[in-house]
């Protein structure tokens, strides 16, 4: 373990959230050393060393409101990197990106253990192979991009198309299937996000086995780009030590990125592709890859990664979606026609989508769904210009059919209950299955498509088609 530093310093100038401090004399910090600094303010100034200016001097970026710092400051090294706390006592607990409690809540014990927030990713000879399906009870995900217990997967959206709706529902569906762990990271949150988050936690009763870890919009960007690291430590604390899996939820990625440029043009660093870091490829290496399977126990990651300008080009959107193992993407038009969950069923894709993991029942029902639904999205110019009625009657036959798969893999969601005033659905991926085999295989041909939309199981569906028929008949 590394002994605590002697070396004290002094600020030599400050620059909004980057800070130069001269050594007196001795070693000085190493990169990604934490520094602090002794003013006369109540809370902790916390500078991590970023670089080494000459013999004397290093540059750092401040995880706090650097407002009020003064030149001569006198700065103490830690000889360590910034630490998170560990342990039972933060469950349940709201934290900040050096570990102090942001909930009002009674402080965490002081004998608490820490952990560095920087460390090498487990060898690959120890990982697991992540081939174990995470069901989350919500269709489409399920059926065309089922998530992998003890990998990665993301939801890519642009600005309002329900990212963050789909990482609250996996919460809330968490607490009936999953009775590991949660470590929710909140990179570039805004506070009403953040309160919307931990009020539906609370009335879930997942609360107590959660942490929350925020590095807030309004936050420097040093704190909002170390924050996914800190949710990260608790994680791998929780898998290592505990002997836990782990469920690590991380809204918005992006964020992390965004943050990561800003410190970038702080530093003085030239931009890269796009005005992007040239580190970009790297930081995002260092946070995914120390997300794994290790001795049978897992961390499980589910990414928001908002899209800038719906471009999915974006050299930030490609980098991220290099490492993993599900992809889940939202499309604004389906939003636009109120197909919720708006998930693009033929841009959205998983590594376990093989008949070897899935089995070939499953395999065979997603392909047959994507080939409806393509054949659909190109026949709507021709539909558009001349109706339904000029396609030959294989078509009609394809076209009806995609239409009601597609309002089948729709379902309400329990966190969104107090806007549509339908309670949640969860779903079995029997029963996904056996709905999207029957309007496949036409048993649902004479049905309106509305019976289908918004509902769960196809046996839900039935009883509503056959209320209307009822309904119908009375008339």
């Amino acid at each position: 373990m590394t002994l605590p530093s002697q070396s004290t310093g002094r600020v030599l100038t400050v620059r909004g959230a980057v800070v130069d401090v001269a050594f007196e004399g001795g070693d000085l910090p190493k990169i990604d050393e934490a520094l602090i600094v002794e003013w006369d303010r109540p809370n902790t100034l916390l500078v991590e060393v970023q670089a080494h200016l000459d013999s004397r001097s290093v540059r750092g970026v401040a995880l706090q409101s650097t407002a009020g710092l003064r030149r001569g400051e006198r700065v103490r090294a830690t000889g360590s990197p910034i630490t998170a706390p560990v342990g039972d006592a933060i469950l349940g607990r709201l934290l900040d990106v050096t570990g102090n409690v942001q909930d009002g809540g009674p402080a965490l014990p002081a004998d608490l253990p820490r952990s560095p927030i920087h460390r090498t990713p487990p060898p690959l000879r120890e990982r697991n192979s992540a081939t174990a399906i995470f069901e989350t009870g919500i269709k489409v995900i399920d059926l065309l991009a089922p998530l992998p217990q003890g990998g990665k997967a993301a939801m890519f959206g642009g600005a309002g198309v329900g990212k963050t709706v789909v990482v609250m529902e996996l919460i809330h569906a968490m607490v009936q299937s999953y009775q590991g762990i949660s470590v929710f990271a909140g990179i570039g949150e805004r506070s009403r996000e953040g309160h919307e988050l931990l009020s539906e936690m609370r009335r879930s009763g997942v609360l107590d086995r959660s942490v929350l870890v925020y590095g807030q919009m309004n936050e420097p960007p040093g704190a909002r780009w170390r924050v996914g690291m800190t949710a990260l430590t608790i994680a791998e604390y929780f898998r290592d030590v505990k002997r836990q899996n782990v469920l690590l939820l991380m809204d918005n990625v992006f964020r992390f990125v965004q943050a990561g440029s800003e410190v970038s043009g702080l530093l003085g660093r030239l931009p890269s592709r796009v005005g992007y870091q040239p580190t970009l490829t790297s930081e995002v290496a260092a946070l995914h890859e120390r997300i794994a399977s290790v001795a049978g126990q897992s961390v499980t990651a589910i990414e928001a990664v908002y899209v800038p300008a719906d471009d999915f080009t974006d050299p930030a959107v490609t980098a991220i979606s290099s490492h993993l193992d599900s992809m889940i993407v939202l499309s604004r038009s389906m939003a636009a026609e109120g197909m919720y969950p708006a998930i693009d069923p033929l841009r959205s894709s998983s590594i376990l989508l093989d008949p070897v993991v899935v089995g070939e029942a499953h395999y065979r029902i997603a392909e047959e769904v994507r080939e409806a639904i393509a054949r659909y999205v190109e026949l709507q110019d021709v539909i558009s210009l001349l109706g339904v009625e000029e396609l030959s009657a294989r078509d009609r036959l394809v076209v009806a059919r995609a239409r009601r798969v597609q309002r089948f893999l729709t379902q309400p969601f329990a966190v969104t209950e107090a806007f549509t005033a339908k309670p949640g659905r969860s779903v079995p991926l029997l029963e996904t299955l056996r709905g999207c085999r029957d309007i496949l295989d036409g048993a649902c041909d004479d049905w309106p498509e509305n019976a289908l939309y918004m509902v769960g199981s196809i046996a839900e569906a039935r009883e509503v088609h056959q209320s209307a028929s009822q309904t119908a008949r009375a008339r």
